[in-house]
């Protein structure tokens, strides 16, 4: 994965276009969707009515009664660093402890609150603020922390106390606490169980608190009146006064206890022991039948266990007849990391492969996740891809759509039809493998990146690393292959980014080092570089290319965004020369995204740019880039993070989906593809109701047709001009005022009056 930090953070230029910014405010998060993994769970706790589990990006709950699941993401305000831990309290809160000591607080009404207050007003080094537990007891909240612990008061959830209680005060990780005989004790990673009196007054003096006991522990809890601690090899004891008595042992290192008034739960990877109230071992559970997976942690409640896992997601059994397990996690993608997503004509395709600046790849063997909007998720799992790593982009056969392709970034080219039976195109069939000196000439990588069909069924593609950088896939099944020798030097040394086609069949190519490569086998194989030297790019990584509707290019690099003012330039001149971008704020020029490190571009239907940064979400501006439409980013919109790693648009329903580090999610943009007729106009929502804030959509439009709205006594409240296949109304009299009641007029023609079509919006205030 491609992550970045911004040095250079927009200046003075976004100062001006932050004033700009359509801003997503959370009545608007109709407009988003969040397509989510509930599959790495990392804690459980119990309710009387729910169980609740936690993703490291998500919450969800299950009704033990009803069976409904509620989910928890950034689309409902739910916008965690990493999430490690969760407790559901006594006067029906949910909180969510994260790494970085943000505490997410979920109102008994589902609403959300952010508690920041370890991370402002706790005085430890930011890195050292991670949340390991939650213990309640007796209106407060226990806090078990990598500093130490901090008192939560249930009340009004402010905090009431930190205790540092290292040997000699200083910050020290506390994995879990307890109460027992009116004394707490907490597990710390390094010098054994502390304990003090809970009725101390001074428990923020180190001194107040004494050792238990000094050797090496992982959990502590209280159960059936009795002290019970397990130690880092995964032992577990019950104490007698300061005796430890073993009762339980694990072949491996525990994870943690977790107890109800029943039963006590034991957890570590491979194994999961239930204990009765006298120390007898009721259930022991090594595996989930048809599951390859680790267990994470475990939880029980009426006679039910509940399993958090890995990579599965959360399981529910019986205690007594643990034989049968049911998957209750939400369904969603493999997993989190949305590296490249493609809209296909019926689906979504997504990857979680990554690979850093340099393309080098992870080498993890991971599944592909498919979205259809009629049946859900689709999961190809890792078995499935024929052992292909670090997967990333997708491309459809446009004359086959039964036919995907996923290129690797190690492993070659796979080819799907209908979702089975993956063909691995590699080094023994076409494609080559990079080329290394000694002692690494043995080494096989066959490294695949950029893919795009031609409007005559070519698959074109970028193999690394090797002379033939430039591979095509013929529409008749046969390949061909391209030699850069005589116009890259080195081309064994050069990595390559996405590939974008215009409408004479050129290529044009990003690389990391090597600028852009132009190239088009119909005019006698012409190359053409474009770089810093030659063609006034900022920095020759070039992270994206995009070709717009005005067959210009757009390149994004890591230094910053150039433009070529026509595509058609290729054909005749032997180099070329792009331009930036200058946004006038009266008397100052800024460089549209100056210096930034741009990780995509896409064209939407209106032909206007969605453009994401490093680390910085994203932007929608204008098709000549002079105006910002929209930016997105954590702390503004649903986004679940700040590096987008990945922007795809169906051109048929407007939706732009953005890949991320920690998640997928989509917003409902307006800018769709112009139809070829009016046959297919349609309006919503409609009517419009007095409940609804949004703007009205009229959408199946061809594009540039001329568009007006009247009352129904013909006077004019709206006109414009279409880009694209659709239009938003705010339901005003041309930004003046809200209309009234009644009955409204659409007349809709084409820019020859060749095709016209008149529909109805009916307004209710």
């Amino acid at each position: 994965m491609y992550i970045c930090s911004s040095t250079y953070f927009m200046k003075k230029v976004v100062s001006y276009l932050f004033l700009c910014f359509s801003l997503v405010s959370f009545s608007q998060q109709k407009l988003w969707k969040g397509y989510f993994s509930y599959n790495e769970i990392t804690d459980i706790c119990i309710s009387d009515q729910k169980v609740f589990s936690s993703t490291k990006n998500s919450v969800f709950n299950k009704d033990i009664s009803s069976n409904i699941l509620t989910t928890f993401t950034s689309i409902n305000d739910v916008k965690p660093d990493e999430i490690t831990a969760i407790l559901h309290t006594s006067n029906n809160y949910t909180l969510i402890g994260n790494k970085n000591g943000l505490i997410i607080l979920i109102k008994p009404d589902g609403t959300t609150l952010n508690k920041v207050d370890i991370i402002t007003d706790v005085p430890v080094p930011a890195n050292s603020k991670k949340i390991n537990d939650f213990y309640e007891h007796n209106g407060k909240v226990y806090v078990s922390t990598q500093y130490g612990i901090s008192v939560i008061k249930l009340s009004n959830f402010e905090i009431e106390s930190s205790f540092y209680i290292g040997n000699s005060g200083e910050f020290i990780d506390v994995l879990q606490t307890t109460i027992f005989n009116n004394e707490i004790f907490a597990v710390t990673r390094t010098q054994g169980i502390k304990k003090a009196s809970i009725t101390n007054p001074f428990l923020y003096d180190f001194s107040q608190w004494s050792v238990f006991n000094s050797l090496n522990w992982l959990s502590i809890v209280t159960f059936s009146n009795q002290l019970v601690a397990m130690n880092t090899n995964g032992i577990t004891y019950k104490f007698s006064g300061n005796i430890a008595v073993t009762f339980s042992q694990m072949v491996t290192n525990g994870l943690k206890l977790r107890t109800d008034s029943v039963y006590l739960t034991i957890t570590n990877q491979s194994q999961i022991l239930l204990y009765s109230q006298n120390f007898t071992l009721v259930n022991s559970i090594n595996s989930i039948p048809n599951f390859l997976d680790t267990f994470t942690c475990a939880i029980t409640k009426n006679n039910m266990l509940y399993i958090g896992t890995k990579k599965s997601g959360l399981f529910e059994t019986t205690i007594t007849n643990s034989s049968a397990f049911t998957n209750i996690s939400p369904n969603g993608p493999i997993e989190d990391l949305a590296f490249k997503v493609t809209k296909t004509k019926n689906d979504l395709w997504l990857t979680h492969g990554s690979y850093d600046r340099t393309y080098t790849p992870d080498y993890k063997l991971q599944g592909i996740s498919i979205f259809n909007t009629n049946t859900g998720w689709t999961k190809i799992p890792n078995t499935g891809v024929a052992g292909a790593v670090t997967l990333a982009a997708i491309a459809e056969n446009p004359r086959n759509t039964s036919e995907v392709f996923v290129a690797s970034g190690h492993s070659g080219l796979l080819k799907f039809t209908n979702k089975t039976n993956p063909i691995l195109f590699n080094q023994t069939n076409f494609l080559e493998s990079v080329l290394l000196p000694p002692p690494n000439q043995n080494f096989v990588s066959v490294r695949i990146n950029g893919m795009k069909y031609d409007k005559d069924g070519n698959l074109w593609l970028t193999n690394a690393l090797v002379n033939n950088g430039i591979k095509v896939l013929k529409s008749n099944n046969t390949w061909q292959s391209y030699n850069l020798s005589a116009v890259i030097q080195n081309p064994t040394t050069l990595h390559y980014g996405n590939i974008d086609i215009d409408k004479n069949d050129t290529k044009w190519t990003a690389t990391y080092g090597g600028g852009v490569l132009a190239f088009n086998e119909k005019y006698n194989n012409k190359f053409i570089i474009i770089n810093e030297e030659n063609g006034n790019l900022p920095n020759n990584d070039v992270r994206c290319v995009a070709v717009d509707n005005k067959n210009q290019l757009w390149i994004g690099t890591f230094k910053g965004l150039r433009i070529l003012n026509s595509v058609d330039r290729f054909i005749s001149e032997s180099s070329l020369t792009t331009t930036n971008i200058v946004i006038q704020d009266g008397d100052l020029a800024q460089e549209l995204f100056y210096q930034q490190v741009i990780q995509d571009i896409k064209v939407d239907g209106a032909n206007n740019k969605w453009v994401a940064i490093a680390d910085a979400g994203v932007f929608q501006v204008s098709a000549n880039g002079q105006k910002t439409l929209r930016r997105f980013t954590k702390d503004n919109s649903p986004l679940p993070s700040n590096n987008v790693l990945d922007i795809e648009i169906d051109e048929v329903s407007g939706e732009v989906f953005f890949a991320t580090d920690k998640g997928l999610v989509s917003f409902l943009g307006s800018a769709t593809r112009g139809d070829d007729d009016l046959e297919n106009v349609y309006i919503y929502p409609n009517p419009v109701r007095p409940e609804y804030s949004g703007t009205v959509k009229i959408s199946g439009l061809m594009d540039k047709v001329n568009l007006k709205i009247t009352d129904i006594e013909g006077n004019l409240v709206f006109e414009t001009t279409s880009s694209g296949g659709t239009v938003e109304w705010d339901t005003t009299a041309f930004g003046k005022y809200k209309v009234a009641s009644g009955v409204y007029m659409v007349f809709v023609s084409s820019s020859d009056a060749a095709e016209t079509t008149v529909k109805k919006i009916m307004v209710i205030r």
